[in-house]
C-alpha cells in the first residue's frame, strides 16, 4: 500500500475512534469505568480486567518508590482510572490526556470530586501522536487496541521519546487463540465492536522499545472473560 494511502487510512481510523468516544462510546465506557450497575456481563468483565491492570501498575509504581516528586504522563487516560488513584498516592505531577475531550473532561470532574490537588494534575484532549514534553514515567494502558501493529510500534517509539526513565504499556496480545476468537466475534462481541480492535505481537512492541533505548524489566498478563491485556514495564537502558 502506498504511503499516502496508509496516511489516509490512519487519519480516517483516528477520526472514527475520536468520534466514537465522544458520542455512544463515551456513554458506554463511562459506565464501564464506574460503579454503575447499568452494564452487561461482558462490560462488567472488561471493568474487572481493566481494574486488575490498573491495580498492578499502581502496585509496581508504589513498590519502586518512584512517585513522590516524579512527573507522569497518562497517555489515553480515559475517565482517570489510573490518574486519580496515582494522584491520591502522592504522585508529583500528572499530565493526563485522551483523544476524546468528553473523556478528559469527565476525568477532570472525577478528580475534582475526589478533592485532589488540581495544581498537580493537568487534563487535556490529545491523541498520542500529538503528545509532547518530558516525563519521568509514561503510562499507556489499554489504548493500543485501537492501533494496528505497525502504528502501535510507531507509538511506542514516540512514547519512548517522551520518557526519561520508565514506560509502562498494556495491549491485547496476539495469540492464535485470541485471533480465532476475534475472527468469530467472541472476543469483542455485540456493540463492543463499534470500532476496530487489534491484537498485537509482543515481539514487535518490545523491539520498538528496545530500538529506542528501553529494556523490559517485568511483564504480566491480566485477563477476565472478554479481556486480555499484556502489561510490560520498560526502563531506559
Amino acid at each position: 500500500m502506498a504511503p499516502e494511502q496508509l496516511l489516509n487510512d490512519k487519519q480516517a481510523e483516528k477520526k472514527e475512534v475520536k468520534g466514537y468516544f465522544e458520542t455512544t462510546g463515551f456513554d458506554r465506557w463511562n459506565r464501564i469505568y464506574s460503579d454503575s450497575n447499568d452494564v452487561n456481563k461482558v462490560q462488567r468483565n472488561i471493568r474487572i480486567g481493566h481494574q486488575k491492570t490498573v491495580d498492578e501498575v499502581l502496585a509496581w509504581i508504589e513498590a519502586s518508590g518512584q512517585f513522590h516528586n516524579v512527573s507522569f504522563c497518562d497517555a489515553g487516560c480515559g475517565v482517570g482510572s489510573l490518574s486519580i488513584p496515582l494522584a491520591s498516592m502522592g504522585a508529583g505531577f500528572i499530565h493526563a490526556s485522551d483523544i476524546s475531550e468528553a473523556m478528559a473532561e469527565e476525568a477532570e470532574r472525577r478528580a475534582r470530586d475526589a478533592g485532589l490537588d488540581m495544581s498537580k494534575l493537568n487534563f487535556a484532549a490529545s491523541d498520542l501522536e500529538s503528545l509532547s514534553g518530558s516525563f519521568h514515567t509514561v503510562c499507556c494502558l489499554d489504548v493500543f487496541i485501537h492501533y494496528p501493529q505497525e502504528a502501535a510500534e510507531e507509538m511506542v517509539r514516540h512514547l519512548c521519546s517522551l520518557t526519561e526513565q520508565r514506560l509502562i504499556v498494556s495491549f491485547a496480545p496476539y495469540t492464535p487463540l485470541l485471533a480465532a476468537l476475534k475472527g468469530i466475534g467472541q472476543l469483542f462481541p455485540g456493540p463492543s465492536k463499534t470500532t476496530r480492535a487489534y491484537t498485537l505481537k509482543e515481539k514487535g512492541i518490545v523491539a520498538a522499545a528496545e530500538a529506542s533505548g528501553f529494556k523490559p524489566v517485568r511483564r504480566s498478563l491480566n485477563k477476565a472473560p472478554f479481556y486480555f491485556s499484556r502489561l510490560i514495564e520498560f526502563h531506559k537502558a
